[in-house]
């Protein structure tokens, strides 16, 4: 197997860090202070590309190979992980669910301009008393002609505020709990369709990124908002989530790298008793250490993706896709905050100020293991590939 990166991977490569450089790191604490990412810089994404990444070149998007979209989003990481989640949320989960699930119709209409960067999406799925246990959801989409009235309330949706169109997940049957969940497409503007709440500089981590309460209250949608078949929702988002997953893997990658380029960088200048502390074994064996977790994350990374183009090619099952995925999940969502803490140590002091960049990656690092299944879902998946499908019950 050949890890080199191609000579367009490296190109991309290369413009992600030259807009990281110009356009976010010099900002990202200004953001974090007002709680958001400015409007001038998602459309400067669309126009590079990134906000439709891995979306098909015939539906707007640039079409990256797995491999290379898990690149471009280690990239903005290591920049703003607030803006990575908005890139991941886009491109990840709703395009991901409007290319693999809608009709022509729907990709045109939703798909297409959020992939161009011309609107934004985002993707509903945890309510306040459903995280892990989405098939617990309240959220209800009653059948009324050839329509659905949507009432019930999600939480901590990415990119809710903002979002144009939102990928909303309700139960039609809840009787059928798994199999009664239905999937839609809500557009900003719809009556009886708002934000709540909006959790932004009250947060631990991600504090430029909105992440909002969604409320529907009486929400006509028609039919014709609806993705997939009633019922297919369940099937939906777990599909979409491991495309999620592995995006958010190749975050915490990035995290971790900014980070232990922070310490390194630190540990060359910082001096103690007459030379740099770098020069100390004990901080030696740290960024060793840090080094090769981080390598060792990206690895996993890349063979999920890896693995994403097998399945999608027929060469590897949905269940070998997923257990790769959640593999490189579990690993670098607790690693990136091992990496973080250690970068912090590493600083002494200053790293636990803001004057320095490695407390932001520890606070953005902690969110990885949470959202788009916690480190404790990603076992239990692991687990019932290790013992068979009759362990999963418990």
């Amino acid at each position: 197997m050949d890890l080199r990166l191609t000579d367009d991977q490296r190109l991309l490569q290369r413009t992600a860090r030259e807009f990281v450089e110009q356009h976010v790191k010099p900002y990202v604490r200004e953001w974090e202070l007002k709680g958001a990412v400015p409007d001038t810089v998602y459309r400067k994404m669309g126009e590079l590309g990134f906000l439709g990444a891995p979306i098909p070149e015939d539906l707007g998007g640039s079409g990256l190979d797995a491999v290379s979209y898990a690149i471009l989003t280690e990239e903005l990481a290591k920049g703003c992980s607030s803006l990575r989640t908005s890139l991941s949320v886009n491109a990840s989960l709703f395009g991901t669910t409007l290319n693999k699930f809608g009709s022509e119709e729907q990709k045109e209409k939703w798909l297409r301009p959020t992939a161009s960067g011309k609107k934004l999406g985002a993707w509903a799925l945890t309510e306040a008393q459903s995280g892990s246990d989405a098939a617990a959801m309240k959220t209800r989409a009653t059948r009324k002609g050839k329509d659905y009235i949507l009432n019930g309330s999600k939480m901590w949706i990415s990119n809710g505020a903002k979002a144009d169109f939102v990928v909303v997940y309700a139960s039609t049957d809840p009787k059928k709990r798994h199999e009664g969940i239905s999937c839609f497409v809500a557009e900003k503007g719809t009556k009886g369709f708002k934000p709540g709440v909006v959790e932004t500089t009250n947060k631990l981590g991600l504090r430029s990124s909105p992440t909002a309460e969604l409320v529907f209250e009486d929400c006509h949608l028609p039919e014709a908002n609806r993705v997939g078949k009633e019922g297919q929702g369940w099937e939906i988002a777990m599909h979409v989530l491991n495309h999620g997953r592995l995006s958010v893997a190749a975050g915490a990658v990035g995290i971790a790298q900014a980070a232990f380029e922070a310490a390194t960088d630190y540990a060359k200048k910082r001096m103690a008793f007459d030379r740099p502390i770098g020069a100390f074994q004990l901080v030696k064996a740290k960024l060793a250490d840090m080094a090769t977790q981080v390598e060792a994350g990206r690895l996993l990374v890349w063979n999920g993706a890896l693995m994403k183009e097998r399945f999608e090619r027929g060469d590897a099952t949905y269940d070998e896709w997923g257990l790769a995925v959640s593999k490189a999940k579990l690993f670098t969502a607790e690693m990136c905050v091992k990496v973080a803490e250690e970068a912090i140590q590493i600083h002494g002091a200053n790293g636990y100020t803001n004057e320095y960049p490695v407390e932001r990656y520890w606070r953005d690092a902690k969110i990885c293991g949470i959202y788009e299944g916690t480190n404790e879902i990603q076992r239990l998946i692991i687990a019932r590939h290790v013992l068979g499908k009759e362990f999963s019950a418990t």
